[in-house]
């Protein structure tokens, strides 16, 4: 099984490379920067070379060509402006969700926020980016070819995962570590009948795999 994610250097991709690495999947991970590369390789994925900012939607159509699933982790990141908020957040999610219905490929979870929002109002740049993010999804339910899932994480904490987790449709407020992040989207990956669900994620008392069966209804 060929996984391919969009915003491979991030915090919460190097981790799922790893955990994917580990059970057998072929990984790749998409980067801007080359010097990025050897990150990746010791997470056991494949670097791939690519903007989703300027790239066509043809070119990475061909990138995700013979994979089985995409994940869309990428992010503008803290300290960006709102103008990268749209271009990365919203825009390049959509480019890469359009490129994987493209090439066909039926799997494909998207990292969301909690809070996002189109309607969502203010002009700070975290209004921006919730707004972004909200239009991100709201496309990606749009795509008929994609078996999606949307997943919108708590407040994110790089303390060590515990394995267990609260996920449902609505959470309400809370905090989830990055390594549980990787963790549930792993399950999901494994868990198509989690397509055309939205989820929230927070820290919790259920076990990631059981979580992830419940919210399937398996």
């Amino acid at each position: 099984m060929r996984i391919v994610i969009a915003g491979g250097h991030g915090q919460i991709a190097l981790r799922l490379e790893r955990l994917l690495a580990a059970r057998g999947y072929e990984v790749a991970g998409i980067i801007r920067d080359p010097a990025q590369g050897d990150d990746l390789r010791e997470a056991g994925a494949e670097p791939v070379l690519c903007d989703l900012e300027s790239a066509s939607v043809e070119h990475v159509a061909g990138i995700l060509q013979g994979a089985d699933a995409a994940v869309f982790a990428a992010g503008a990141g803290p300290g960006s402006g709102a103008g990268r908020k749209d271009t990365v957040d919203r825009g390049a999610a959509v480019l890469f969700a359009d490129a994987a219905e493209r090439a066909r490929v039926r799997r494909f979870l998207m990292v969301s926020s909690m809070g996002a929002d189109t309607r969502r109002e203010g002009d700070e740049v975290f209004d921006h980016y919730l707004r972004a993010k909200g239009e991100a999804d709201e496309h990606v339910r749009t795509r008929l070819g994609l078996e999606w899932t949307v997943l919108r994480p708590g407040s994110l904490i790089d303390e060590a995962g515990t394995g267990m987790v609260r996920l449902e449709a609505q959470t309400g407020r809370g905090a989830v570590t990055r390594d549980d992040v990787a963790a549930v989207l792993a399950e999901l990956i494994e868990t198509p009948a989690t397509a055309g669900l939205t989820l929230e994620l927070i820290a919790g008392s259920t076990p990631v795999p059981v979580a992830v069966k419940d919210v399937a209804g398996n």
